[in-house]
């Protein structure tokens, strides 16, 4: 078997984690809303024991991948990348148009489950561009995936906005009693049809990249065990290392809980606190996060680098975004513009945050000896946990607050957001600088 090569493959690839990413992003701005009528038809009257199911059904999804994505990876190793894709793309198309249709909370939740646990596309993805790509190649068409992923947030999350209560928005063909029923349909009914076009144009134009002689014989049934070695595993690994694992799990942790409840309390009514906004105002707000992460890892981070340290990077991005998670409760509809800036804020944080962080891990496992699989395997294990813990502890913070009085209000879980991203900072605080670890290891 030949490798592909070319082009075409890879436009393929960008295309296909474009298309999830935008089928991820695209239920945002609508999710809570969605999540909170179905809990009021399932008697959940209570304000806070409604939201609450709004952060368990947003961690489902990631729940569903940190189980399953080990799997599909070994048997993406066993039986190729293209077959596996393939299966990613189908339960996309099946569980994102399933999610629209969902008529109770319990439907909703497998719905977006399924959806987590079939869809492996990112990981395999990496897999097959590492498969193509000689070691000068690979740095350039792993970014190109990155460009991918980041403009998948800023599209998805646009169109979840716009596409929602077609009935409304758009009237026409769509102001039938049917599409007043199922309001949020139609943008899930949009992801799923690009799913499933990026189905038919992969089955035609993606060859496979795993030659046979080099696929393992036996599937490993140990995916998920692996994964929890990981875990576990980090106690072994340098205090650097482990560190910076640490790190960038309490930031995606503050990260994730910002994203569970943000919408909670821009949805909020005016008389309550909130702002009142709507699905299109809030898919605009997460379009603008997605430009300005796009706008700062495309352009701004490399000229950054050269000039300051990767680590004063990545203070300095988790101390803005920490700022901005504190502030968000305080914006008005009076201070708006405010608002905008808030929100610039955090997105440009968590845009410096991520590769810096990335790059200090690669440097401290290289200088201590140890493999960077490994290193980025432990930390994508605690950062899929924070992902799941993070929204259910924001709800949870959220139920129990959105009534109280005094300190104990919807503000709470955003103080609590905005210190858990200093808490990273002062777990960075034990790190040597580079070029003393450098030196301690050359003299071991």
């Amino acid at each position: 078997m030949v490798r592909p090569s070319g082009a075409a493959p890879l436009t393929v690839l960008f295309l296909v984690v474009l298309i999830d990413m935008i089928g991820f992003t695209l239920v945002i701005p609508f999710l809570t809303y969605f999540v909170q009528d179905l809990a009021t038809g399932d008697g959940f009257s209570d304000i806070g024991a409604r939201d609450r199911w709004v952060g368990i059904v947003l961690a489902s999804y990631t729940l569903g991948q940190f189980l399953f994505t080990p799997l599909l990876g070994s048997l993406s190793d066993r039986f190729g990348r293209r077959p596996v894709l393939m299966f990613g793309l189908a339960s996309n198309t099946v569980f994102l148009i399933a999610f629209g249709l969902a008529s109770t909370l319990w439907m909703a939740l497998i719905a977006r489950f399924l959806a987590g646990a079939g869809n492996g596309n990112i990981a395999v993805t990496k897999a097959y561009v590492g498969d193509i790509s000689d070691r000068e190649q690979l740095p350039g068409r792993m970014g190109m995936i990155g460009a991918a992923f980041g403009l998948g947030f800023m599209i998805g999350p646009f169109l979840g906005g716009v596409l929602t209560d077609p009935a409304e928005v758009f009237g026409g063909p769509f102001a039938t009693d049917w599409w007043v029923a199922h309001p949020y349909f139609l943008p899930c009914l949009f992801a799923g049809t690009l799913s499933f076009a990026s189905l038919i144009l992969a089955s035609r134009m993606l060859p496979e990249s795993l030659p046979e002689s080099e696929r393992k014989v036996q599937a490993e049934s140990d995916g998920l065990r692996r994964v929890l070695s990981s875990l576990i595993g980090v106690r072994d690994l340098s205090p650097a290392v482990g560190r910076l694992i640490l790190v960038n799990a309490s930031f995606l942790l503050a990260i994730t809980m910002m994203h569970a409840t943000l919408i909670l309390f821009t949805a909020m009514p005016v008389d309550n606190g909130g702002l009142g906004f709507d699905e299109m105002r809030n898919g605009y707000i997460f379009a603008v996060v997605g430009l300005i992460g796009v706008i700062v890892q495309g352009w701004l981070i490399r000229p950054l680098s050269k000039r300051y340290d990767s680590r004063a990077l990545m203070v300095a991005g988790i101390i803005m975004a920490a700022i901005g998670l504190g502030w968000i409760p305080y914006i008005t509809t009076e201070t708006q513009a405010v608002g905008v800036f808030v929100i610039v804020l955090i997105s440009a944080g968590h845009g410096l945050f991520g590769p810096t962080q990335s790059t200090l891990l690669a440097s401290a496992a290289e200088i201590h000896g140890i493999e960077l699989g490994r290193a980025m395997g432990a930390q994508e294990g605690f950062g899929a946990l924070s992902r799941i813990v993070g929204p259910v502890f924001a709800a949870f913070i959220w139920a129990e607050t959105v009534d109280g009085t005094g300190l104990w209000t919807y503000h709470t879980v955003f103080r609590v957001a905005g210190l858990i991203a200093i808490m990273s900072v002062l777990i960075q605080l034990g790190i040597k600088n580079s070029s003393t670890d450098s030196e301690a290891a050359s003299d071991d």
